[in-house]
């Protein structure tokens, strides 16, 4: 089921998320929905509290080749063990900020402790993309926004178009 991404400003995006005590089927229909969700948005990644539930999930596919076997991800209560000191800079963007676009510097590697849907720990070392991705989507499980790492000014610029789009949105 496709579920409505919650649009910046929004108090529950500021919120940290709570840990997932229980890996159960309304947490894997929850997994289901949020894949779903993020592959109609389009998007790469999508976390928990971007659709109003404030559990430490996260979904991502960062595979963008054409004709290349998807690899979608679900990530429960995922944690950076590492980062490299060596960072990247990516133009990100957020379906909860739709259409606004900003550089983001970030570690350019990172590994990543979760638990998968079987409720089985498992470990990977993200690049690229993928580690972009990853970063960005647990950030939203911390309360934290990518326009969060920009400069006041440009962030209260996003911030207002946001609130003029909700505004729109809500007269449609």
């Amino acid at each position: 089921m496709i579920r409505p991404i919650l649009i910046h400003p929004d108090p529950r995006l500021k919120k940290p998320a709570d840990p997932v005590d229980t890996v159960d089927d309304d947490l894997r229909t929850l997994a289901a929905d949020m894949l779903e969700t993020m592959y109609d948005a389009p998007g790469i990644g999508l976390a928990a509290p971007q659709i109003g539930v404030m559990q430490r999930v996260l979904v991502m596919d960062c595979v963008k080749e054409e004709g290349a076997e998807p690899r979608p991800m679900v990530l429960i209560n995922p944690e950076v063990t590492w980062a490299s000191d060596e960072v990247s800079i990516y133009e990100e963007g957020c379906l909860s900020i739709p259409e606004q676009y900003a550089d983001v510097e970030r570690p350019a590697e990172v590994k990543v402790a979760w638990t998968d849907l079987d409720g089985a720990e498992r470990s990977e070392h993200f690049t690229g993309l993928w580690a972009t991705c990853v970063q960005h989507e647990i950030d939203h499980l911390d309360g934290k926004l990518f326009i969060d790492y920009l400069k006041p000014l440009k962030r209260q610029m996003i911030t207002r178009k946001m609130q003029k789009l909700k505004r729109e949105r809500a007269r449609a």
